[in-house]
């Protein structure tokens, strides 16, 4: 009879997975579908900084913490340490507005001809959408018209063969908005409604869990997900308050059109560190882009971390240390002049600060089916954590100091010839 053997149990236990290695929970998810969305277009952002981020600040953020509120624009600036300008301040960046459309022109005929900003025209056609109007007796009082679609050709009968066979596609001024309107009188059946010209159009499209795991899509990951990094990171902190760096956690406005809301709020509280928090390319997923050599991001490969531009190699490399020492996974990107984020948001303003962007790729950027990993979500998040907390706890307990970001550059004179 043969023996009977017993494999031997493993002595080690299995390592405890890290909270960014985990699935995203179901309430922070829940959280971060609130976020992204809140309809918050360019120049009406207060629906996600007020009306979903202020409240959950305010749950749980310490007394002794402020919210700075703003004449010019819906942003907010949660402050750690308000009035003690002596410190060291870090400010961290997410934009609340969305790119939206526009009404540009009613036709008598009852269609609403749209401007189509920063979408691809061609990505919008068939789609639902939301248009926001005043009550035209009330001005101030918006309400919100549902069940219209965006559409260019009518049917494929209509279109010109070149359309038919993709040679040629959609130009901006085909857009419009199908509210179905029919009989006499549509165009003034519209203006009764109290829509004009103006008027904010966003994609209808809550983000759902996608098919693959930890993956998602939907309208305006861009940028409710840099928002949400920065209320996250916020809760994780206000549990130990950081005793030697002033965080600025901030909700900015304005940034589809040019970063107007960061500048004037890095132009007023003037922080000695600002980053950038938004949405990056998955370049390696990328159709039709292998001639332009891009940087291979990746999309659940962690967040990223942008050289180049104006960013302070300083601050990155700090970044990278806190990010190496607790195994939290990144990836460099690059930019030439801009980079195209609120981190520009300083230099724009005139203020010295030492800046950098991070961000999570994303596929389909500016489409109703933006698509995200929340490993690259939670890696930012935890990522900029620890980083604050060693910004901290630098010169023996001090806190970094603005001398360490002074005199911290780079001398590429020393560099070593190998």
């Amino acid at each position: 009879m043969a023996k009977k053997t017993t494999a031997k149990k493993s002595t080690k236990k299995a390592s405890a997975k890290k909270a960014w290695q985990k699935s995203m929970p179901k309430d922070q998810f829940e959280f971060m579908r609130e976020v992204l969305g809140a309809p918050s277009p360019i120049g009406l952002e207060a629906a996600m900084s007020y009306g979903v981020l202020k409240p959950y600040f305010e749950k749980f953020m310490p007394k002794s913490w402020a919210i700075h509120q703003f004449k010019g624009n819906a942003g907010i600036v949660i402050d750690t340490h308000p009035g003690q300008d002596e410190m060291t301040s870090a400010m961290i960046i997410g934009h609340a507005d969305k790119i939206r459309m526009q009404v540009r022109k009613i036709d008598a005929d009852g269609k609403i001809w749209v401007n189509t900003d920063s979408f691809l025209p061609c990505t919008l056609v068939g789609h639902e959408v939301k248009l926001f109007s005043q009550d035209p007796k009330k001005p101030g009082v918006y309400r919100c018209i549902e069940g219209g679609t965006i559409e260019a050709l009518g049917a494929i009968h209509f279109s010109e063969p070149a359309q038919r066979t993709g040679e040629k596609g959609l130009k901006p001024e085909m857009m419009y908005l199908e509210l179905q309107m029919h009989g006499d009188k549509c165009k003034e059946k519209i203006e009764a409604l109290g829509i004009r010209p103006g008027d904010p159009i966003i994609l209808n499209r809550p983000i759902k869990k996608g098919f693959s795991d930890d993956t998602y899509y939907g309208a305006y990951l861009d940028n409710g997900l840099g928002c949400f990094v920065v209320a996250e990171i916020a809760k994780i902190l206000a549990k130990s308050p950081l005793k030697n760096l002033r965080l600025l956690y901030t909700i900015a406005t304005h940034e589809e059109i040019g970063r107007f809301g960061a500048t004037a709020i890095a132009g007023e509280l003037k922080p000695d560190i600002l980053i950038g928090s938004d949405v990056n390319h998955d370049y390696d997923a990328a159709p039709g882009i292998g001639a332009k050599r891009m940087n291979p991001l990746a999309m659940g490969k962690g967040f990223s971390l942008t050289n180049g531009s104006i960013t302070s190699e300083y601050l990155n490399t700090l970044i990278e240390k806190a990010c190496q020492k607790n195994k939290i996974p990144y990836q460099v990107d690059f930019s030439g002049r801009d980079t195209g984020t609120d981190a520009m948001a300083a230099s724009l303003a005139g203020v010295d600060s030492a800046s950098t962007s991070i961000g999570f790729p994303i596929r389909n950027m500016h489409t109703i089916s933006e698509t995200g990993h929340t490993a690259d979500v939670l890696a930012a998040i935890h990522g900029m954590v620890e980083t604050f907390k060693a910004m901290d706890q630098m010169n023996r307990g001090k806190g970094i100091s603005r001398d360490d970001l002074k005199n911290g550059h780079p001398r590429l004179d020393d560099a070593k010839t190998l």
